[in-house]
């Protein structure tokens, strides 16, 4: 551990810790690998230490240091990152003891809304900062012993896996004459997680009622919603570090159950497509899993946005696919819808901001976005993007030249003949239809926004896929 990460880390006293050797005889520090199946299968009565395992320094430690580095805002005590540290310094031995004991109370979420991209509003609870250290410590420790029994075709959430392989096996199915998809989509499933079937499959491998209960009361601390504290009575609210493995836990009962039916699926959290042959298959498993999400999990299929249809048709994590027998992933529509209203808001010509800004704005969007969009097999949306992004950018440069003499003026400069200038100095067109004239191509071109620092969507493509 490096000087600046010691200074970091709180100080937590290490006389509160038993010995290491006592609870890992292996010798690791913290929790034990996730690799190690075999720990996972052993009988549920060795996990039945589980709490001093979370409280070890090592663990605590790097608890510390994800929660340090994942950021966030404040849960409804409006403590700041910052001020976890001298927190923990004065008031963790006697958190330890509470959670030792079992009689630890978690605080309420605070209430978030969050608009979703197709309408709607996604609700997220934030935790306190203190309960986000608690559950990343207990995630640490209860990921190593539920992942490795989890389906290799649950991709979300889970050390080594990601959504681009999610999107990878899809491609495969299809690519093997699987060209129907049963796309099923959970209604507001973060809120309807049944607690007791969700408990009853923790229990099945925790057998530490400390843990058990600390996790019961995560799930029933409560929602702050507007200054009142509602009671939650079902569902793991999203936004702490333990739902997503919670989920997990609660949908590997369906993982198993496509599995023993022998049908090709991939699942990214509450995301679940399975392949058939036939419409007419489709419609069947449609129907006989929803019912067994229905009757089993006691979830709801949400019927609107569920559908038995062609997989280039629907999307899947923002991707969908073409229709040829050899398939290749694309930008699905809503995706391209998406990016575009972004790029609109950072390229309004009412904003008053100077271009540097705006391009480093866009930079940093554009940099994300194509850090995992990458994965298209297709690279013609990525030079229409670049285009269109350049002409929404000429379009703010003639509304920041407002006078017809500064744009003649402006343009003479970019080796425009005058009498060319002038054609566009004296217009009586908008500025997004000027942005696409054959002279302002010319000024304002692909080698001015380079020597102006904007990023090539197309170009970053490319070196990703020479990379590969």
């Amino acid at each position: 551990m490096s000087s600046s990460e010691t200074q970091q880390q709180p100080n937590i006293p290490k006389g509160s810790y038993p010995k290491e050797e006592t609870v890992n005889p292996s010798g690791t520090a913290g929790a034990p690998s996730a690799s190690t199946a075999q720990e996972a299968e052993q009988p549920r009565e060795t996990w039945n230490n589980l709490m001093e395992r979370m409280l070890e320094r090592g663990n605590m430690t790097r608890a510390y240091h994800r929660v340090m580095s994942n950021g966030g805002a404040a849960g409804i005590d409006g403590m700041a990152l910052k001020s976890l540290k001298p927190y923990l310094d004065e008031h963790w031995t006697q958190i330890r003891q509470r959670l030792l004991q079992g009689t630890y109370q978690p605080a309420p979420v605070r209430r978030v809304e969050i608009p979703k991209p197709d309408g709607g509003v996604r609700k997220l609870g934030i935790p306190t900062v203190l309960d986000r250290l608690i559950q990343q410590a207990l995630n640490q420790i209860l990921t190593p012993i539920f992942d490795p029994t989890f389906s290799k075709y649950s991709y979300g959430f889970r050390p080594g896996r990601s959504a681009h392989q999610a999107v990878q096996q899809a491609k495969e199915y299809i690519a093997q004459g699987y060209r129907v998809v049963v796309d099923m989509d959970l209604a507001q499933f973060f809120d309807r997680v049944n607690h007791d079937i969700l408990m009853a499959r923790v229990a099945r491998k925790v057998a530490d009622k400390r843990v058990l209960k600390l996790i019961r009361r995560y799930l029933q601390a409560g929602v702050m919603d507007h200054g009142v504290i509602l009671r939650t009575e079902e569902g793991t609210p999203q936004g702490g570090p333990l739902s997503p493995l919670l989920a997990n836990i609660i949908l590997d009962d369906l993982d198993k159950e496509l599995e023993k039916r022998g049908h090709k699926f991939c699942r990214y959290a509450d995301d679940s497509n399975i392949y058939v042959k036939s419409r007419r298959a489709g419609e069947r498993v449609m129907a006989s899993v929803t019912r067994f999400v229905e009757g089993r999990l006691k979830l709801k299929v949400n019927e609107a946005k569920s559908a038995v249809d062609r997989p280039w048709k629907r999307k899947f994590l923002g991707f969908s696919f073409t229709n040829g027998k050899q398939p290749k992933i694309r930008l699905a529509e809503k995706t391209v819808l998406r990016v575009k209203t972004k790029i609109k808001q950072l390229t309004q010509r009412s904003q008053s901001i100077a271009m540097e800004d705006r391009i480093e704005k866009l930079n940093l969007y554009l940099r994300g976005w194509m850090g995992y969009f990458r994965l298209a097999d297709t690279p013609t949306p990525f030079q229409r993007f670049d285009e269109w992004l350049r002409r929404r950018l000429r379009m703010c440069r003639l509304k920041e030249w407002k006078r017809p003499a500064t744009r003649r003026r402006k343009l003479v400069a970019l080796h425009i003949p005058e009498h060319l200038a002038r054609k566009i100095s004296g217009s009586r067109k908008g500025c997004w239809r000027l942005a696409c004239t054959p002279q302002m191509n010319t000024a304002l071109g692909l080698r001015y926004w380079e020597s102006q620092g904007l990023l090539s969507l197309a170009e970053m493509y490319q070196k990703y896929r020479n990379s590969i």
